[in-house]
């Protein structure tokens, strides 16, 4: 059964180069603007905007992730919202924080932090910083279209090299390659590592699911290019949808090991809040034929629900069809020889720059 559609496009209208087709409502705010009586007006459909960025000034970057099952310690993210539009993301939910929706809003009206260096750099100056390796895109990609024009994710890449200061990456774009020789001097000391998410090599449903995104094909090159630079390379299968890409788990980790990936990693696709609408409209919308048996899939691995809040296992998944995921994740990560290290940080050579000048 779908779920009714909420404020946005009528059945014969589709954003394209956008995810979300939706501005659902946004759950913090009193006031909404809605559509009604559409028989009444002409032409009530709203054509899509260019984007739009709005500037903060921002008090606070690095941010304590408390949750066990995510594997990072800290992150910074330098922008709010993301133009990629993947239609699953979960950091959508974050935008209504902003008084914003988790819908097109997200995709439209991107919120930059200009100080993010500054506050980086603060945040490292300070006595009681234990280093511990802080994660980049940890809510939204660091490396989005916005990045070619604000460089901030290049300028906190080479504080992170002042303070020899570790960092994890993970991104869909192939901008990342523009940092490449500065990643690989973080790289020469154990200070960072980068991950590809790969999601599908089906062409026609990244255009759909992941609108703004580096094709598939040039995310393996960015793998390739990276991996020969010495650049600790993984890829992160995520997030698996049935009845979408799941089919893909032995190819895409194929691949992935073909062009130098170390390591790999997947989560299953799991909706959220506003995430539930988006998604919903979406799926019903580019693919009527299978609608059904994908949302019913996701259903089953959720214990009839499409989310689960409980760590561990909302990741994972539970049921027969998340147990089949991960017999074949794991069984291709073997057979590709993928995971048979452990990356390790290195934390030992953090130093503060100001408190060597301060010696002479």
């Amino acid at each position: 059964m779908t779920l009714p559609f909420q404020e946005g496009s009528p059945a014969d209208q589709y954003y394209k180069g956008r995810g979300a087709q939706v501005n659902p409502r946004n759950k913090y705010l009193k006031d909404e603007y809605a559509q009604e009586y559409a028989e009444g007006i002409d032409e009530w459909w709203q054509a899509d905007v260019p984007t739009q960025i709005f500037e903060e000034h921002a008090k606070k970057l690095v941010n304590k992730v408390d949750s066990p099952d995510v594997g990072m310690w800290y992150s910074m993210n330098p922008y709010q919202g993301c133009e990629h539009g993947c239609i699953y993301c979960y950091a959508r939910n974050s935008h209504q924080y902003w008084g914003l929706s988790a819908g097109l809003d997200f995709e439209r009206k991107i919120i930059v932090k200009h100080n993010a260096p500054e506050l980086l750099r603060k945040f490292l100056d300070n006595k009681n910083w234990v280093p511990k390796p802080i994660s980049l895109s940890g809510n939204t990609d660091c490396y989005q279209p916005v990045e070619r024009k604000m460089w901030l994710t290049r300028q906190l890449l080479e504080v992170a090299l002042e303070y020899k200061q570790p960092v994890g990456i993970i991104t869909k774009n192939s901008l990342v390659l523009r940092d490449r020789y500065l990643l690989q001097q973080l790289a020469q000391e154990k200070l960072v590592c980068v991950y590809l998410s790969v999601t599908t090599l089906q062409e026609e449903l990244r255009q759909k699911m992941e609108p703004r995104t580096a094709t598939a094909a040039q995310r393996l090159k960015v793998v390739k290019e990276l991996s020969d630079l010495g650049i600790p390379v993984g890829v992160m299968t995520a997030p698996i949808i049935p009845g979408l890409n799941d089919h893909e788990i032995p190819r895409l980790l194929e691949m992935a090991a073909a062009n130098g990936a170390r390591f790999a990693g997947y989560t299953v696709v799991r909706l959220n809040d506003a995430v539930k609408i988006i998604f919903n409209d979406w799926l019903y919308k580019n693919f009527p034929d299978r609608a059904d048996k994908v949302w019913h899939h996701i259903e089953s691995m959720h214990d009839g629900h499409v989310n689960d809040s409980e760590f561990g296992r909302r990741m994972r998944g539970s049921g027969n069809i998340a147990d089949i995921i991960k017999q074949q994740f794991r069984l291709h990560v073997k057979k590709n020889g993928l995971n048979q290290e452990r990356f390790e940080f290195n934390t030992t050579a953090f130093r503060r720059p100001s408190s060597q000048l301060s010696l002479f």
